[in-house]
């Protein structure tokens, strides 16, 4: 315990990433892998999850005492009592309108009211496989894995499902439901849920003495590694455009938005179904850093586009049946990408402005991490539609959910020191 280090897992829209932290938060390993298939396919997170650990150097797998997964969060399955999975997941992006009568019945305002809640998607999950059953969403299922235990499950990944992290309980309307027992039992983000399974460390050369803390969403497992100061809002540039602001009180409620708990303070936020996959629909295999370089961001392109790459928008409206724009398509690949750069950049701001609507403090800067946080382009072009500074963050948010791990330790060392003290005050 001299010299720990911690271990995050970030489960993203396309792939997996690990990142290996010291005591000083010094990011000493870090490594990324796609999915072979696709973000539907549970059985890919494990098995690139479990690639990714066997690559790391012996040397520090040794020395590995905490680990803690964030996911995306609403990606949602259903799994039998021992954790096998019965079919694909469900991904976040997916709205199940045809569920939403019976959302109404159950919950009529939060992240879980909507057609793209979880709740919604587990609605459809349950007419599809007979019971009994688990409904655990991503990172669930996989720290389920590490202690091949499925019964537990985080409090920010379970929002959209419906647990209330004010009253910290299910909705009174669920324990009426036949399919209550498929729902995971909660903990605290940065709680310890125990020991990693004896059998999965030896596949993974882990220590049997590694602790598995609860995660939390890949999008505040960016916020944890932007290091954001009280002013400042945080923008993901992922496969998705995320937002996320700390707060001092939790948001009033609103359509595709959502306020979690992340280190004992609140942190709203809100994602959008439009982000970096459209530009890979758009422009397979193009260098977009080097058609980046053609774009004058201090001017408008002319073009009002949707950038989605299927039907569907949550935040900053939401709008189940809205249908892609991504034509007319000019005959300048520069032009259609700035076009769509603005597009995705007229949404961040409409999102900025929908969280202050909700009671967020409005951000007097922004930090931007993700894939689109190094298009200086894009930052300028940001800039001057939303009006305020911005700055990038390069380090992956899997070092974000190694920090709650580390903190987790570090409070269990404190916990053992002080019960030293106290016993050496003892006659």
């Amino acid at each position: 315990m001299d010299d720990p280090l911690v271990l995050g897992i970030d489960l993203g829209t396309s792939g997996v990433r690990v990142a290996i932290l010291n005591r000083q938060r010094e990011l000493l390993f870090s490594q990324a892998t796609g999915y072979r298939c696709s973000l539907v396919h549970p059985n890919d997170w494990r098995d690139s999850c479990a690639d990714l650990i066997r690559a790391t150097p012996l040397s520090l797998r040794a020395r590995l005492r905490a680990l803690a997964v964030d996911g995306t969060s609403g990606t949602l399955l259903a799994c039998d009592l021992s954790g096998t999975p019965l079919g694909p997941a469900l991904p976040y992006h997916l709205a199940c309108p045809e569920q939403m009568d019976t959302v109404r019945t159950l919950i009529q305002e939060g992240p879980a009211s909507v057609a793209s809640g979880s709740l919604a998607r587990a609605l459809r999950l349950l007419a599809h496989h007979p019971q009994p059953l688990m409904l655990r969403h991503q990172a669930d299922w996989l720290t389920g894995w590490f202690l091949q235990n499925w019964a537990l499950g985080e409090e920010g990944n379970n929002l959209r499902l419906g647990w209330c992290l004010i009253n910290e309980q299910w909705p009174e309307s669920f324990e009426r439901q036949t399919w209550r027992p498929a729902l995971p039992e909660i903990r605290r983000s940065g709680s310890r849920l125990g020991r990693v399974a004896p059998s999965i460390a030896a596949q993974l050369g882990l220590s049997e003495q590694l602790e598995v803390i609860a995660g939390t969403t890949d999008a505040n497992a960016a916020v944890l590694t932007a290091d954001a100061a009280d002013d400042e809002g945080i923008t993901v540039l992922g496969s998705t455009l995320v937002l996320k602001r700390f707060s001092p009180n939790p948001l009033r409620s609103g359509t595709g938005t959502s306020t979690h708990r992340v280190g004992g303070r609140w942190l709203a936020g809100g994602a959008s179904n439009c982000g970096g996959a459209v530009l890979q629909q758009c422009f397979p295999g193009v260098d977009l850093a080097e058609l980046s370089r053609q774009i004058d961001p201090e001017t408008d392109s002319g073009l009002r586009l949707v950038p989605l790459t299927g039907r569907g928008e949550r935040f900053p409206i939401d709008a189940p049946e809205l249908e892609p724009v991504l034509t007319p398509r000019p005959v300048s690949d520069a032009l259609y990408l700035h076009g769509l750069l603005e597009s995705l950049s007229r949404i961040e701001c409409l999102g900025w402005e929908r969280l202050s609507e909700l009671g967020a403090p409005p951000p007097q800067r922004l930090v931007t991490i993700g894939g689109g946080a190094a298009n200086p382009q894009w930052r300028r072009l940001r800039q001057r539609l939303i009006g305020i500074p911005i700055r990038s963050c390069s380090s992956p948010p899997a070092a974000g959910v190694a920090r709650l791990a580390l903190t987790a330790l570090q409070q269990e060392r404190e916990q053992i020191e002080d019960s030293r003290t106290e016993s050496d005050k003892l006659p």
